[in-house]
């Protein structure tokens, strides 16, 4: 549960903390910025620059469509302001994975404006949020990587990123605890990912945070802040969050004064470190690119984009809950990753099909057998649902076999279990193992009278008021059976001998 008032208590008081991010998000494209060079992860080092990229005399940027629309996607994703007239901005600063000397970028004038997005401050009540301000979306190049550890007295450059377009999406000072800032990269990264923008994986550096972070006394104006480079998942931003905090914290209540500064996280600590005195904007002597005409958008482009956006999770958990009578809990797991919410539909529609019903007669029971039992037995076997052995079509015919009546759930977690181990699909394993569920009521009669007769003292029990002893009955009647009998024959043969 993500804590909205969250304070740090000091020797001398509370403290308040404030954090903002700055999240900066690979495009998905097949080029990059201003040049036609691929954007693939994992190619060798330097086999990705184009002459643009590596800054040859008389090469000239020209700006991919295809990114400029997947930024628009994400403004209007966000409901954010998309600007019609944009410009591109040089950034001036020297470093050994920059070969022009400068990136291109925008400050005065971006893409996208002002917009929000809703967290959640309680993981099992959604509707609980909290709005984040979003200041704005600039679209820029990123920099080359430097590598230090392959030589002991040389570093070595890649160009491969140099030019891949980025998203820098930049948040206002909204945040209030790391669990905050914690729920709001999540939420950030799954709206990226359904709408399709950028891939999310902060593991392989497509998606990163700047985080900011400030202390204050409760109501006082913001204190200076610092600002943490490049955090590449969500528990490690939560982490920054927390140290930087504190150690402010430290710094103040000392008699110290916190200096503006860029600093680095280290994971395997859990501390920041000084990494160099935080530029202003005037610092990289920013103006605008000569050779790039502004960006001048049409409204029937914007509408092109708005049109291509798909169902976003907020959209799409309130759909389960209205449309398919979906518990909150269980329809804020299903939309918090694009593929589990991909996942879910198809199996939905087989099992629909496969049983003869409509998709809302069988929603509960789907999400409930794909949250409870799938995605346990995948976790048990280390797998997720991209490498699942079994997909939603045979996933599918399992859950029809459970809601025609021919096997019980219990018997599908074992039918499940040989399908995980490659034994075959459900129906050939159930026809094979004989383990079709039945009804025969005389032999479910003389299951419930041994089961009974067996336990005559917890029988005087519930007759005597202790109700649920019910479920031992039923349990017991099932294990005589071994688990084949249809429960609901089970319970009102029960009732009927109880009665």
């Amino acid at each position: 549960m993500t804590d909205s008032v969250y304070r740090i208590q000091g020797a001398t008081g509370e403290w308040e903390v404030v954090i903002g991010l700055e999240v900066h998000a690979q495009v998905t494209s097949n080029s990059k910025l201003f040049s036609g060079a691929a954007t693939a992860f994992g190619a060798e080092p330097n086999a990705q620059v184009s002459l643009v990229d590596a800054a040859m005399p008389g090469m000239l940027p020209v700006p991919n469509r295809e990114c400029i629309r997947q930024a628009v996607r994400t403004g209007l994703a966000i409901d954010a302001q998309i600007n019609k007239w944009s410009r591109f901005d040089r950034k001036n600063y020297f470093y050994a994975d920059l070969p022009q000397g400068y990136q291109i970028s925008q400050l005065y004038h971006p893409l996208v404006g002002e917009g929000a997005i809703d967290i959640a401050l309680d993981d099992k009540d959604p509707e609980n949020t909290k709005r984040i301000g979003i200041e704005r979306i600039h679209v820029e190049q990123d920099a080359g990587k430097l590598m230090h550890d392959q030589h002991p007295t040389m570093s070595y450059v890649d160009l491969n990123r140099s030019g891949v377009a980025l998203m820098e999406i930049v948040s206002r000072p909204d945040m209030r605890s790391p669990a905050e800032a914690g729920a709001y990269l999540a939420k950030l990264r799954t709206i990226l990912r359904y709408v399709g923008s950028c891939d999310g994986n902060m593991d392989q550096g497509s998606m990163r945070a700047d985080v900011n972070v400030s202390v204050r006394r409760p109501g006082e104006p913001f204190g200076t802040r610092t600002e943490t480079k490049n955090v590449n998942s969500v528990r490690f931003v939560m982490a920054t969050v927390e140290h930087e905090a504190n150690r402010q914290v430290d710094v103040l209540e000392s008699g110290g004064k916190v200096v503006q500064e860029t600093r680095l996280f280290d994971p395997d600590s859990g501390t920041t470190r000084s990494m160099r005195s935080k530029e202003d904007a005037h610092d990289y002597r920013y103006f605008p690119d000569p050779d790039l005409l502004p960006l001048e958008l049409t409204d029937d482009f914007i509408e092109e984009c708005r049109a291509s956006l798909p169902e976003l999770p907020d959209a799409k958990r309130h759909r389960y809950e209205n449309a398919l009578g979906l518990a909150a809990y269980a329809a804020g797991v299903l939309t918090a990753e694009v593929e589990t919410a991909r996942w879910f539909e198809a199996l939905l529609a087989e099992t629909a099909k496969a049983a003869g019903k409509r998709e809302a007669e069988v929603a509960k029971q789907a999400s409930n057998w794909l949250i409870s039992e799938f995605f346990g037995a995948l976790n048990k076997l280390g797998k997720t649902l991209d490498t699942s052995p079994v997909g939603h079509e045979a996933a599918a015919e399992l859950l029809a076999l459970v809601a025609d009546g021919t096997i019980s759930g219990s018997i599908a977690k074992q039918v499940l279990e040989k399908m995980l181990a490659g034994e075959g699909g459900a129906a050939e394993i159930v026809e094979r193992e004989g383990l079709k569920q039945t009804s025969d009521t005389g032999a479910i009669e003389a299951a419930v009278a041994k089961v009974l007769a067996d336990n005559a003292d917890k029988v005087e029990q519930y007759k005597g008021g202790k109700e649920a002893l019910f479920g031992f009955f039923v349990g017991q009647t099932m294990k005589a059976m071994q688990g084949k009998a249809n429960p609901q024959v089970v319970n009102e043969l029960l009732k009927k001998a109880l009665g």
